[in-house]
């Protein structure tokens, strides 16, 4: 089976955005309904993280991927994780922090929950919007082995 990037969010925080420029693609950008696998990627629902009887899913679906992103929305920085919720992988996991090109007011809470949810540094600040923090994490993902083959448009 093909070990891939599996990310983890709340609903908006910008997992499938974040699935579309790892795996160089463009699919349209919708609500996730349902886990969607893309050539580097496990694209998650939110409602998977949303809905604690759900983490289940994720748990089982964490079985093939090689290495797990925990997304942090800096714009909304909710607690949606479980103090731990980390630890539950047996994969390697990474933490990312989304829109952190809005609220900067809320970095550091973002780095905290982080901590409190059992994720390790290096965190990564991205905007995907204007592309901040992107290719550090990609190169990251490269050097960690976890990203192969992904050609540049």
């Amino acid at each position: 089976m093909k070990k891939r990037i599996m990310v983890v969010g709340p609903s908006g925080a910008g997992k499938s955005t974040l699935c579309n420029i790892i795996n160089n693609a463009a699919r349209l950008l919708k609500k996730t309904q349902d886990v969607i696998y893309g050539p580097h990627t496990i694209d998650t629902p939110g409602a998977y993280l949303e809905n604690a009887w759900m983490y289940k899913y994720l748990i089982a679906t964490a079985q093939g991927a090689a290495l797990l992103l925990i997304l942090v929305d800096q714009a909304n920085p909710r607690e949606v994780y479980p103090p731990g919720f980390a630890k539950t992988f047996t994969c390697p996991v990474v933490g990312v922090v989304t829109k952190a090109d809005l609220a900067p007011e809320n970095r550091e809470l973002c780095r905290q929950q982080l901590k409190r949810i059992g994720v390790a540094e290096p965190y990564f600040y991205l905007s995907l919007t204007d592309g901040t923090g992107v290719a550090e994490l990609l190169s990251y993902l490269e050097n960690k082995k976890v990203l192969k083959g992904r050609e540049t448009m």
